[in-house]
């Protein structure tokens, strides 16, 4: 009976420091089990290389992004193709707040090695990861994240829309419009439109 040989996961890498770049290489080149297809990725391109290569995971700087908000183009235009953010000593919010805009995994750059392989495994298996929960006092104390939809409201707030356009445009009710904003607003620390825009 032949056993059929398993495929490595395809790794796309996007750009990162040239320290952290040369060491996800050499990890992901140093496992028969995983094959690098992209690296030095900027950004704006991850999606498309995903796609080109039909890669499993894709691995990007949390500093790459404008805004958390931004993963979002990715999953939505390569729904297979999972994402592993690797942040500067990222929180326990910031890390859901990117997996609720569709990352798989978040760790910190300084995970060890060993720790960024189970990563990988885990989340070309769409098995959420978040790093590992430090001593309480290590837990900055942060606004809390916006949700996905409250992050699309702000960004449209920030544009100079109205609430009627907002409604519109997102398909709800403009008093579902006003509960976001009010939830924006607290979440920011602002109480103006003007505030708001400043913010931008």
């Amino acid at each position: 009976m032949m056993i059929a040989s398993r495929q490595p996961i395809t790794v796309v890498i996007a750009e990162f420091e040239d320290i952290v770049a040369r060491g996800l290489q050499s990890l992901i080149d140093d496992d028969p089990n995983l094959s690098l297809v992209a690296t030095d990725v900027p950004r704006e391109q991850l999606a498309a290389t995903l796609s080109a290569h039909d890669a499993d995971v894709g691995i990007l700087s949390f500093g790459s992004l404008y805004r958390p908000s931004d993963l979002r183009d990715v999953p939505t235009a390569v729904p297979r193709a999972r994402l592993l953010v690797l942040a500067n000593n990222p929180s326990s919010a910031e890390c859901r707040q990117l997996i609720g805009f569709g990352a798989t995994a978040c760790l910190a750059k300084n995970t060890e090695a060993r720790d960024v392989l189970h990563a990988i495994y885990l989340a070309s298996r769409g098995l959420q990861v978040l790093p590992p929960p430090g001593p309480p006092s290590y837990e900055p104390t942060g606004p809390v994240p916006l949700t996905p939809r409250e992050a699309d409201v702000l960004e449209l707030l920030q544009s100079g829309h109205s609430n009627p356009e907002i409604a519109a445009a997102l398909h709800v009710g403009v008093e579902t419009v006003r509960t976001h904003a009010r939830h924006i607003y607290r979440k920011l620390g602002v109480s103006t439109r003007r505030e708001l825009r400043a913010l931008g």
